[in-house]
């Protein structure tokens, strides 16, 4: 791998899978961000913090799923600090939406032969607000 000054070289990095049984792929649907993670709620076993991790995460990774951003970077761009992002990587790996090695982010394919049956969404027959659901969805609550 070259830059782009002549005679300058940059050794290139070879990247090696966490788990290279969860590949990700891209899914067969309209976007890079798979719509499974709305239609089988992974979303509601992370915080505002992790998704925005997951997303920059599916972001910036390779191909295979692979990112080497250093977590003062990743702190930067996204505007926490190490803590929150170690809670939100946290979060991630419990939700088996990513591994982590250090220095080594790796987005997983969603694809899991043990994912739980996914229970609907449960519904209120309260009407309610759009100012009311996103108020309670910034506070982290649920329904």
């Amino acid at each position: 791998f070259w830059d782009s000054k002549p005679g300058n070289q940059i050794p290139m990095i070879h990247k090696k899978l966490i788990r290279p049984d969860r590949v990700r792929q891209v899914p067969p649907s309209f976007s890079w961000v798979d719509h499974r993670l709305v239609r089988d709620n992974y979303l509601t076993l992370c915080d505002c913090t992790s998704q925005a991790l997951y997303l920059f995460l599916v972001t910036v990774c390779d191909v295979q799923g692979l990112s080497y951003y250093s977590d003062a970077s990743i702190c930067r761009r996204l505007g926490i600090d190490a803590l929150e992002l170690a809670t939100a990587r946290r979060q991630l790996e419990q939700a088996d939406l990513i591994a982590f090695r250090k220095p080594l982010y790796q987005v997983l394919s969603l694809e899991r032969a043990n994912h739980p049956p996914v229970l609907p969404e449960k519904r209120t027959e309260q009407v309610q607000s759009a100012a009311d659901i996103l108020k309670r969805i910034m506070q982290g609550g649920g329904q």
